[in-house]
This record gives structure tokens, sequence and C-alpha cells, in this order.
């Protein structure tokens, strides 16, 4: 059986955190959280789960993320956001691109919304990975740990760091898509508008495409900058 490494990274979102370490089985993977060392929100969730490889690393999602990856024993990587939760039958999907011979992948966009802005951005979502082969970071990259090494990890860069690392690996392979559903809070769209933060995305993305460097792109994304708004808690659907 091969053996899997989840990596959590979080910064100032012990709430989502809670709850997406509550949701499924974890069916015997490594948990791995690396959290930033000004984070003091964290104690008791610590000492709750002691099951838990607790790290810290400086505040920037590529660096935690590549933080986790080094402490990390498992066969295969699973890089998951704080507000996102992984579906039931989770690892089948990472069985399923082992046989295939894949070695690296995703699950579906979901967003835990009734709104019908919410499917039409899921919707949206599906025609850029069926497209452009292009999965974001909130649909629970996975990929071999030996190749994630030989990739060199993530790229340390303050945003699109996931973008990146997408491209790179289509490079090297193709990505296995599980229609698994990674159900992902829809509170930031909430909070900053449906339309405006989709908007900001796709000029994001553009703009990133067009060379713009993601330190200059980092004035555009509010989450991403040192001290964003703090997100009002969101409640359970």
């Amino acid at each position: 059986m091969i053996t899997l490494s989840i990596v959590i990274p979080v910064c100032d979102d012990t709430a989502a955190l809670q709850r997406t370490l509550q949701v499924v089985g974890w069916a015997g993977a490594e948990l791995i959280v690396v959290a930033t060392p000004e984070d003091t929100t964290l104690s008791a969730l610590r000492t709750a789960r002691p099951d838990i490889v607790w790290l810290e690393a400086p505040r920037g999602r590529a660096g935690q993320m590549n933080a986790g990856a080094a402490a990390a024993s498992g066969d295969w990587l699973v890089f998951l956001h704080a507000d996102s939760q992984l579906p039931r039958g989770w690892r089948n999907a990472i069985d399923e691109a082992e046989r295939r011979s894949f070695v690296a992948g995703c699950y579906r966009f979901a967003l835990d919304s009734p709104s019908a802005f919410a499917r039409v951005i899921e919707i949206g979502v599906r025609l850029r990975v069926a497209i452009l082969g292009l999965p974001y970071g909130d649909q629970a990259l996975f990929v071999r740990r030996t190749v994630f090494e030989a990739v060199g990890g993530f790229a340390e860069i303050p945003i699109m760091e996931d973008v990146e690392f997408v491209r790179r690996m289509r490079r090297r392979a193709a990505l296995f898509r599980s229609p698994l559903p990674v159900v992902t809070s829809a509170r930031r769209w909430e909070r900053d508008g449906w339309i405006a933060r989709t908007a900001r995305h796709l000029v994001l993305i553009v703009l990133y495409f067009c060379g713009v460097p993601p330190t200059r792109l980092l004035r555009f994304n509010r989450s991403r900058q040192r001290h964003p708004e703090p997100l009002p808690p969101r409640m359970s659907l």
C-alpha cells in the first residue's frame, strides 16, 4: 500500500482548519500542518491533535508547503488548503493515479454555497481544467514525493505558486483529474462579491501569463497580503 502525507499550510485561520480536520477519515495518512511563527491561535488545537505533525515556517504558502513536504515521509504528497475539505474516498483517487502511472493530479473544485454564482464558478473551473489543463491549489494537488523533489517543489513566490508548479508539472507529465470534489469555503467570494472576486482572479491570471511579476500581482490579492482583513466566521451548511 502506498503511503500518503497531507500538507496543510495555515495562517490565522484556525477555525477553518479545525473544520477541515474533522470532516473525513484520514485513512492512516500522515498529517502535517505548517503554521507561521506569529500565529498564536493554534495552541488548543495542537494540544487536542497530537497525531498531527506541527511545523512552523515563515509566512508564504509556497514556503510553508515546501517545509511540510521536506518533513513528509509518504510516497505521495497532498497539498490541501486550510479552508478546503477532502471528499470521502479521497484516497481512491491517488490509488487510481498510481495504478494508471500518473505522477500528479488534482480533485474537482466545488464551493460550499447554494448560490447560483457558486455553480457558475464551478463550471468555469471545470472548463479551465479541461481546456487549459490548469487546476489551482484549491483543488488539492497531489504528487509523488520523488517527483516533487525532482522538480524542486513550489517556487517561493508570493502568489501563483500553484499555477507555476502545475505548468512545470505539465511539461513533465499529464495530470490525473479525479471527479471527486474538494469543497472549498465560499466565504471570500461572499465577502468580496461573487462577480468582483471572480473578475479579480481573471485579471490576476491574465496579468501573470502576460509576464507581470508575482510581487506586483500581490497588491491585487488582499488574502495574500501580510495583514489581510480578518474573514467573518462561516456557518456550516
